[in-house]
């Protein structure tokens, strides 16, 4: 792999799904740090699912780093729903992506892939080496063959094109931007809904899906920008990077933590009928450790302000 210039603050970044839970952060942090020369389009301006259109903004904006946070997730319930949905869409737009900033000279590109591509039965916590050793969590292997398919080709890509297209494999993220739809989203913003509409209705119970066993890792948004940035910045970056806390909580827990944040009054109930997931997901983070980094945002104080901003923005409406 050929090392493509380090990110500077002059420099035109393409932040592909910008208005997303980690593009708004990413914008966020750039903009903190005086960036002025980003790239950014919604969905109605520019279809990452249409290969011309993407290779006209390519070539009419020259980016000089693409940070590719475009993708469509969501949780259980939306990948067991809509699997080929998930598969489909996510090839076509990262494929898209990768194909028209190496045409383009891009220097560097940051691929985002997840950590539910990990193997179900990984060893915990889960290293960088342990992707494609073993079958992965059924709820979710559509989503996660096209996350692969991402970090595949820009590893491909650098072998054969002597391009710098990195991959890092974020955590659970929460935080604010998040999407907070019961249908579609991921555990934290499931529970602050249903704590927010709970105490709005004055509900005895917080009914939560499963037994409350599974672990999890949770990360702030805000860090994970950071992580990107420092990835973006380093001479020689690895190609594939874990980002986490390298600490976990049950979901129990995560619930009784929500208990404490929002001073509900009742109880949680677990419903068991409802799927678990994969029993564990802990990455060992000591490859972006060794690079200097390490988390801020402790799991309390971030879904306190979590909870704070989506509490602030549904008194609005």
């Amino acid at each position: 792999m050929r090392i493509g210039r380090k990110l500077e603050r002059e420099d035109r970044v393409f932040v592909a799904g910008h208005k997303g839970l980690v593009g708004s952060a990413l914008v966020r942090r750039l903009e903190a740090e005086g960036f002025r020369n980003l790239i950014l389009r919604s969905r109605q301006e520019l279809d990452l699912l249409e290969r011309d259109a993407v290779d006209r903004f390519f070539e009419l904006e020259r980016p000089d780093h693409v940070l590719m946070a475009a993708a469509r997730v969501g949780g259980i319930l939306a990948n067991s729903r809509y699997p080929a949905d998930f598969i489909r869409e996510n090839l076509v737009m990262q494929g898209n992506v990768i194909e028209a900033a190496r045409q383009a000279g891009v220097s560097r590109l940051l691929f985002l892939g997840s950590s539910c591509i990990y193997p179900r039965a990984a060893p915990q916590p889960m290293k960088e080496d342990h992707l494609l050793t073993g079958p992965l969590e059924p709820t979710n292997a559509p989503y996660a063959m096209a996350k692969l398919a991402g970090i595949t080709m820009c590893r491909a890509y650098n072998r054969q094109y002597g391009t710098t297209f990195i991959s890092a494999l974020p955590t659970n993220l929460y935080g604010p931007g998040d999407n907070f739809d019961l249908e579609t989203s991921h555990v934290i913003p499931a529970l602050i809904r249903k704590f927010h509409e709970a105490r709005l209705r004055g509900d005895d119970r917080v009914v939560v899906w499963g037994t409350g066993t599974p672990r999890r890792e949770f990360l702030h948004v805000d860090d994970m920008a950071d992580a990107c940035l420092l990835l973006m910045r380093i001479p020689d970056p690895p190609d594939i990077t874990n980002i986490g806390t390298g600490e976990d909580v049950s979901i129990r827990e995560l619930a009784e933590t929500f208990v404490r944040v929002t001073g509900f009054q009742g109880k949680i109930e677990f419903d068991t009928s409802r799927p678990d997931g994969t029993p564990r997901k802990l990455l060992d983070v000591s490859r972006i450790r060794s690079l200097g980094w390490t988390y801020r945002i402790s799991l309390e104080e971030g879904l306190r302000r979590t909870w704070e901003w989506f509490v602030e923005r549904a008194a609005r409406k």
